[in-house]
């Protein structure tokens, strides 16, 4: 599977298998999950931390650094998609809802190369 074959819907869906067939869905609340993601998020911080930008960069095509942050990303999406799925969220509307607010806040002709306000 890659992303050019799977879709969110075949991700839901392996993620809640693996979760039924474990007897988790009792542990799977909208409040763990959504800080099991925080969680995870720090651990992929973590692999950066006190790195400089250009270290950073460099380092993480280091192959031993790189699996590690595959696993830290593929943590993180797991629990979004079993949060979705636990809350009977659309993922791909929440995702595009979200760009449209934030091209009506962030218009390209006043933000294009700016970080800031």
């Amino acid at each position: 599977m890659n992303d050019c074959s799977a879709t969110v819907e075949r991700l839901k869906g392996e993620v809640a298998r693996f979760i039924e067939e474990r007897d988790w869905a009792q542990f799977h609340s909208p409040k763990n999950l959504s800080m099991s993601i925080t969680i995870e998020a720090a651990e992929l911080m973590e692999l950066f931390q006190w790195m400089k930008v250009d270290e950073a960069r460099l380092k993480s095509e280091h192959p031993e650094l790189r699996g590690k942050i595959e696993e830290e990303i593929a943590d993180i999406a797991i629990y979004i998609l079993s949060l979705c799925h636990t809350m009977n969220l659309d993922l791909s509307s929440c995702i595009a809802a979200k760009l449209g607010k934030n091209r009506e806040k962030y218009p390209v002709e006043k933000f294009k190369g700016k970080y800031t306000h």
